[in-house]
């Protein structure tokens, strides 16, 4: 593509809107990845929040990366609250001032929807727009969430996805989108795996016990609930690692947990895990359990593959199809404690091994590079 101001070899320009350092989590992890890989072939400027959620609206401890944390430190200029309107004029200025022939903005939540519609005018015509979309309808609905959808739908010249269902969804709004549907890469940057057996100590663990984790942040449509009624049923030679922060009611999940008759046997580590200390607990785990109610990607598959972990999901949204295309686990029969269990113990019973395999062999057709040159070549077309 040619740059706006510059002849027909110019390399493409590309600006990014989304979530990104100091601001810590998943879309902020995925956007400097993909910052990263878009560089090899194209000029990318990265453009945040200085302000992402109010206080009001945000149910964690922080937004922030704390000190002393390994992050993808990419460095994006701060430019706009994410609520306060009047903070957009300036921050799109800036922008425009790069003079991109690409504007990639990440979607994942409703409320930023007046943000995506003033982004999406506001840099012209000249420049293509494309959407990213995590997910277009939060898992905890919300009354405006439609509506605030529809006010930027239409304001994209394309549209990015990483599962069937969201493009479902758009196409419900615009029939006719120009969409692409790519794969969750899989997330490289967390380090090596360590020594099980150490990792196991350093987290105070048993060292011979069948290991099953929970990882991420703690909401309610990922089920945890559901996944330790099913630790309930398994034997005694099983243990449970809750790896993350609570997003909902923090009393509750420890009333359960205290409640479980096999208590001594769940490590709760209930708090943001830094990206530093990602892969001591996929060190120390044999398995990754995703319990979800719904979903639509996951990046924690995306975490757990790469690392060489296998997984039990349940049959909602995209997990089925990357399990059964990596042949990386197995997918739960429902959503229920006693899917989850038998899944569990059918995973150990062909043992762990065969499905490393399986994850090694497919690992390749996950990388950054390739979702880059796929999502490059999409753009040239529009």
């Amino acid at each position: 593509m040619a740059s706006n101001n510059s002849d027909n070899n110019s390399i493409m320009k590309i600006a990014i809107f989304s979530s990104f350092y100091p601001f810590r989590g998943g879309i902020a992890q995925f956007s400097s990845r993909l910052f990263r890989a878009l560089q090899s072939t194209a000029e990318v400027k990265a453009f945040t929040f200085r302000n992402q959620y109010p206080k009001l609206f945000f149910p964690g401890k922080t937004q922030l990366v704390e000190d002393g944390d390994a992050v993808e430190d990419v460095k994006a200029d701060r430019i706009l609250d994410g609520l306060n309107v009047f903070t957009y004029a300036k921050g799109v200025r800036k922008i425009k001032k790069f003079q991109p022939d690409v504007l990639i903005v990440n979607h994942w939540m409703s409320f930023f929807g007046w943000l995506n519609r003033s982004l999406a005018i506001a840099v012209g015509k000249q420049t293509k727009k494309v959407l990213l979309v995590h997910n277009l309808f939060p898992h905890e609905k919300r009354f405006f969430d439609k509506w605030m959808i529809s006010k930027f739908m239409g304001q994209y010249d394309g549209y990015v996805v990483m599962s069937e269902k969201i493009s479902e969804e758009i196409k419900q709004f615009i029939p006719e989108a120009k969409i692409l549907k790519l794969e969750h890469p899989w997330y490289d940057h967390f380090g090596a795996l360590k020594d099980q057996e150490e990792a196991r100590i350093e987290l105070g663990l048993d060292k011979n016990k069948k290991t099953l984790l929970f990882f991420g942040l703690i909401r309610n449509y990922k089920g945890l609930d559901l996944l330790i009624d099913a630790f309930e049923l398994l034997g005694e030679d099983y243990q449970l690692v809750i790896a993350g922060e609570v997003y909902g009611n923090e009393n509750e999940l420890i009333n359960k947990i205290t409640a479980c008759k096999r208590k001594e046997d769940i490590h709760f580590f209930n708090r943001y895990i830094k990206d530093s200390e990602v892969s001591l607990y996929f060190s120390a785990t044999d398995i990754c359990i995703l319990p979800y109610r719904s979903a639509t990607q996951s990046g924690v598959t995306a975490v757990s593959f790469f690392l060489d972990v296998p997984v039990v999901v349940t049959p909602v949204g995209a997990l089925t199809k990357i399990v059964g295309e990596s042949g990386g686990g197995i997918v739960a029969e429902n959503i229920s404690p006693e899917g989850i269990s038998c899944a569990i113990e059918q995973l150990f019973l062909k043992g762990t091994t065969h499905f490393k395999k399986n994850i090694e062999a497919t690992k390749a057709n996950y990388s950054w590079d390739n979702f880059a040159l796929q999502l490059t070549d999409f753009i040239e077309r529009l």
